[in-house]
């Protein structure tokens, strides 16, 4: 496992990523307003499991090339953080079109394992996720200790549980506070326009930050 500050470091870096709004979030927060905290908790469920589909593919094909290659690691990282500004800047730019994805309103009752595969659906798919497992995560790799698809395995469950703990306070946040975020769209503009922000600076972040050695 990692050293003390490492592992600092590792809360720190991940705990930032999950909590910037992005598709997952926004997707919550949507069923939220929509159709309750009930639906958004199943969506979270949802949304976790897709999530553990990525971690599980991505720690079996990529484990073992990355504990060899340092130059496997700096593509992954750079085409991240490329990405993560991608995502960031679309965010700002298509801001209203993002909160009108979000059907604000009342929505009518779902049958919740439909809301749940919806939710499996969105994190399975989710370009955020596979930026974290893929560029984040194995900085965060003590080469030395070995077993690298065994290291993304465990740093990666521990940012299942970080995002499922997050994504569940947005959505009973969203579930209690729907009729104050469905009167006025702009709010929702200026939540994605945030997230937007804020993958832009962890894009230029991701590009700059070293490798653990």
């Amino acid at each position: 496992m990692l050293p003390g500050r490492h592992l600092v470091e590792f809360f720190v870096t991940v705990y930032v990523v999950i909590l910037i709004p992005g598709p997952s979030v926004l997707f919550i927060v949507s069923r939220g307003i929509a159709l309750g905290r009930r639906a958004a908790l199943a969506t979270v469920l949802g949304n976790s499991s897709g999530f553990a589909v990525q971690l599980t593919l991505v720690s079996l094909g990529l484990g073992a090339i990355i504990e060899r290659s340092d130059t496997v690691f700096v593509i992954l990282k750079l085409l991240g953080a490329a990405y993560l500004v991608y995502l960031g800047v679309r965010n700002v730019r298509e801001r209203k079109a993002l909160a009108g994805l979000l059907g604000v309103g009342q929505g009518a009752p779902k049958p919740m394992p439909t809301i749940i595969r919806e939710g499996f659906i969105v994190g399975v798919t989710n370009p955020k996720g596979i930026i974290i497992f893929t560029a984040i995560l194995p900085q965060f790799i003590e080469r030395s200790q070995g077993h690298a698809s065994l290291q993304l395995l465990t740093l990666g469950a521990i940012c299942i549980g970080l995002a499922m703990l997050s994504d569940g306070a947005w959505g009973l946040a969203s579930g209690s506070a729907r009729a104050w975020l469905g009167r006025s769209p702009k709010r929702l503009e200026r939540l994605s326009a945030t997230g937007g922000v804020m993958l832009v600076g962890l894009g230029v972040g991701l590009a700059v930050t070293g490798r653990q050695p």
